[in-house]
């Protein structure tokens, strides 16, 4: 490449970078300082020219990776066709195909239903409208460290107070929470493995002394917690909130937004548990990172609302449903589910001998391929390290080519979400990247 082109490339990112600054709320957050020119699979590439292999996965949303053929076929062949009529007005086939998809993938012989929206915020806020009209209830209780989106009624659902919910209320009344099992961070004196009681026992507390177990719509619950910090529950905890949704009359609503599409080695992370939602939220990689989110349940749940209750303009838009469904054909044609086992094997596998020879990493965790690294300062206290160090650390991978994000209610969790089409070498070279960036921290 020319120096000549070289200086036009730097003076168009530095123009999109000013562009940002100047015209782009601050409150839209800036993870790294790539300006993106184009991307493929797991690897992105900027105006410059400069490789980064993606751990983020656009937050989740691209399991299939960037640029899979058949999803740019998909988006073409649609496009040409139809970009939008809005699914009240004039109906299309693809739609009911997703829903039908959705409805099959739900190991259930009880029938299902599907409504198709935007984002998982909305989502989220449709199938909390549907627990409470189908129950006649309106109280919801969402769990401490969740996350399940920006919305007013999703940040009131929120386990976590800055920088999600600080100066942004009053908020949605109605909503209640019940701590959720953080093995690595339990209560002071309790041991983890008592966790699962200790939590179903303070849900049940919380029916005593806050709102009835008659007066609950709903129980809101991610099956690994994503922005909280890749946090999996202590074994039996989703089981016996089950019990107890049953035993109540309650819809249990399962979060899968982040979880879902293979991420955890499994379709669905609710099914390491064996247990079915009354609701299932997904989004994200259900359309590789085209605007598409879900609402699937059971149908009694799902019909219950009159017609035209439930919807939007755009929800199931024709172009989003086509990636959808050839999402669904990559994942059954190219063993999508037997490649995130092997990339689970692999992480866990670096991460846990991150966690012995570092320092700074007070524990690897995570449930397939959705792994994530908590650090500290230290391993005795457990004291989270600083965020602006964290930042460094995601900063100083960024220089050597890795893209990475962090979550957790301290902001010390790196987190992976490499798309699950990832080539074995650039995953390899991704956390050899990582490595190095530790180690070179912790000298």
């Amino acid at each position: 490449m020319g120096s000549r082109l070289k200086a036009q490339i730097r003076a168009s990112e530095n123009t999109a970078l000013k562009q940002r600054a100047k015209f782009v709320s601050s409150g839209v957050a800036a993870y790294s300082s790539i300006v993106v020119d184009h991307a493929q699979n797991a690897l992105i590439w900027d105006n410059d020219g400069k490789k980064y292999i993606d751990f983020a996965g656009g937050i989740g949303a691209l399991n299939v990776g960037h640029g899979h053929p058949k999803i740019i076929s998909a988006l073409q062949k649609q496009a040409a066709k139809l970009t939008h009529t809005s699914y009240h007005v004039a109906s299309y086939p693809d739609y009911a195909a997703v829903c039908e998809k959705l409805c099959r993938a739900i190991p259930s012989s009880v029938p299902q239903k599907a409504a198709l929206f935007n984002s998982g915020a909305e989502a989220v806020e449709n199938a909390v409208k549907l627990a409470r009209f189908f129950t006649r209830r309106s109280a919801v209780i969402s769990f401490g460290y969740a996350f399940h989106g920006r919305t007013l009624l999703c940040l009131t659902l929120n386990g976590r107070e800055k920088v999600l919910k600080s100066g942004f209320g009053p908020f949605a009344p109605g909503i209640y929470r019940a701590p959720f099992p953080y093995p690595y961070r339990p209560p002071s004196g309790l041991s983890p493995k008592n966790l699962t009681e200790y939590c179903l026992e303070e849900l049940k507390r919380l029916w005593k002394t806050e709102i009835s177990a008659d007066q609950t719509a709903a129980l809101i619950v991610e099956p690994v917690q994503g922005e909280g910090g890749f946090i999996v529950p202590t074994p039996g905890f989703l089981k016996g909130l089950r019990e107890l949704c049953d035993a109540h009359e309650i819809v249990l609503i399962i979060d899968e937004v982040q979880s879902g599409f293979g991420r955890t080695g499994k379709f669905w992370a609710f099914e390491h548990e064996e247990i079915l939602p009354d609701l299932l939220v997904v989004g994200k990689s259900l359309a590789a990172g085209m605007p598409l989110s879900a609402v699937v349940g059971r149908s009694e749940i799902m019909d219950a609302p009159p017609a035209g209750a439930i919807g939007g303009t755009y929800g199931g838009n024709p172009l989003s449903c086509a990636t959808a469904l050839a999402v669904f054909e990559i994942f059954e044609k190219e063993n999508i589910l037997k490649k995130a086992e092997s990339i689970a094997e692999t992480v866990q596998s670096r991460f846990n001998s991150f966690e012995k020879k570092f320092s700074i990493i007070g524990e690897s965790r995570g449930l397939g391929a959705m792994r994530a690294l908590e650090l500290v300062l230290d391993k005795k206290t457990k004291a989270p390290l600083p965020a602006n160090q964290v930042k460094q650390i995601i900063a100083e991978c960024e220089k050597k080519g890795l893209l990475l994000i962090k979550a957790g209610i301290f902001d010390n969790v790196l987190r992976t979400l490499m798309p699950l089409t990832i080539h074995p070498k650039d995953l390899t070279e991704g956390l050899n990247i990582l490595e190095e960036v530790l180690e070179d921290f912790c000298l």
